[in-house]
């Protein structure tokens, strides 16, 4: 491990903010933000860019950035304690533990920003809004909650869409091109490092808000093969 990186790990461990495989926290989250209001999930949260910014807006909220890496949780962590941001905390954990986690309906909404897309031949089990990573929101959302996934990756993009409709979800909004009418606003319009590189680079920035059915989601058949994965979450 890097000089810069252990650092930055020692550096957490002493953060007040960030939890690392928490036990017994499933339920409770609750005595950690010293109150009852809703919770938004920021996975895959990288630096905790979002997190940190819908925090600063909406203090009737909190906000909780999940990822596995600590070096990169590190700068969201810093930055929300240096402002004071008591509702803006960090979880270093597996998302494909998620439920180990949280209690039933305990969670209100999720953004997934950004998030590795996966391209790879038989990754795709491991795409944050596969039919086997919604099997697991499905625990821990209050029925009706939103689903938010912002990429700018159309494969991503299109499997989405694909899944939403294969799942039977209600599809909120739909957005093939965020910028095409000129910069967004609110929580769409918060630009992380990665978003700003990629509209540097020219590249198409996608949205889509959904909400899980009520029904279980199953796998499809042509996911038969990934059924272990869920069963072993």
């Amino acid at each position: 491990m890097g000089h810069k990186k252990l650092i930055k790990f020692q550096a957490i461990d002493g953060y007040t903010n960030v939890l690392q495989y928490p036990e017994d926290i499933k339920g409770r989250w609750h005595e950690v933000f010293h109150n009852q209001h809703p919770i938004t999930l920021e996975l895959a949260c990288g630096k905790g860019e979002y997190s940190v910014n819908l925090g600063r807006e909406h203090k009737n909220r909190n906000f909780i950035g999940v990822d596995i890496k600590g070096n990169r949780i590190y700068t969201g962590a810093k930055a929300a304690l240096a402002e004071g941001l008591q509702n803006v905390a960090f979880l270093r954990a597996q998302i494909g533990h998620i439920n180990t986690y949280f209690a039933e309906a305990e969670v209100n909404e999720i953004w997934i920003i950004f998030p590795d897309p996966f391209l790879k031949k038989g990754k795709e089990k491991n795409r944050l809004t596969h039919p086997r990573f919604l099997h697991l929101y499905q625990q821990i959302l209050k029925p009706g909650s939103k689903i938010n996934l912002k990429t700018d990756s159309k494969e991503l993009y299109d499997f989405t869409l694909e899944t939403i409709n294969e799942q039977e979800c209600t599809l909120h909004t739909n957005i093939a091109d965020v910028y095409g009418q000129g910069k967004p606003s609110g929580a769409l319009g918060i630009q992380t490092f990665y978003e700003k590189m990629h509209l540097a680079e020219g590249r198409t920035i996608y949205f889509v808000s959904f909400s899980l059915p009520s029904k279980q989601i199953i796998l499809p058949p042509r996911f038969a093969k990934h059924e272990q994965a869920i069963e072993g979450e």
